[in-house]
């Protein structure tokens, strides 16, 4: 099982020049939505002056998750070049953006493409691409006597608690590495003393 992807590390930014326009590439590592939103709402104030800030990003693992935005250039001559880099090197969970200054001299639809391309490849180019390990959030549920029992498993799979309830039913939440995840839950459901459940 594909349990493995690919992402930066951190935030990379490059710069590509061309016939006296600016692009100003910049990647980030995103968990969601609502990081995008915040990412380029910091761009377009730190780059106030610019007259476009072209996008796109990904986030799942299945390619169907992304969005691209040509922000006011010609229909796919921003937004789709950018979203090409990320395909191109197989990424997700990531956002690029290009920040144009333009130069006084028009690319022309081609020159843009280019450009959007050039300065999304330039970032990631000074970023570093780094490879995670897909996994599931599980639940397993116990009473508190047979807390010995459960943490001795967690334990013996190499797992740390996400996050813990310690009540009259107590509870433990682990994510599991994708690969494991059967045998993982086989292993708590040999203990008969829990249950457990996908979040």
């Amino acid at each position: 099982m594909e349990d493995t992807y690919r992402t930066l590390k951190g935030p990379c930014e490059g710069l590509f020049k061309a016939k006296g326009s600016k692009h100003f590439g910049y990647g980030f590592p995103i968990g969601s939505e609502d990081d995008v939103k915040i990412h380029l709402d910091a761009l377009k104030k730190q780059h106030h002056a610019a007259r476009h800030v072209a996008y796109a990003w990904m986030l799942g693992f299945d390619g169907t998750m992304y969005r691209s935005s040509d922000d006011g250039e010609p229909s796919n001559s921003a937004g789709p070049p950018i979203l090409g880099v990320i395909r191109a090197n197989d990424l997700t969970h990531v956002l690029f953006a290009v920040v144009r200054y333009f130069g006084g001299t028009k690319l022309g639809v081609g020159g843009l493409i280019e450009a959007y391309r050039e300065g999304a490849a330039e970032a990631l180019a000074n970023g570093v691409v780094v490879e995670r390990i897909r996994t599931q959030r599980l639940r397993i549920a116990f009473a508190y006597e047979h807390m010995g029992i459960v943490m001795g498993l967690i334990k013996r799979w190499e797992l740390e608690p996400a996050a813990t309830d310690f009540q009259l039913s107590c509870s433990v939440d682990v994510d599991v590495r994708l690969a494991q995840v059967a045998g993982f839950v086989e292993a708590v459901e040999d203990t008969r003393v829990a249950e457990i459940s996908a979040l």
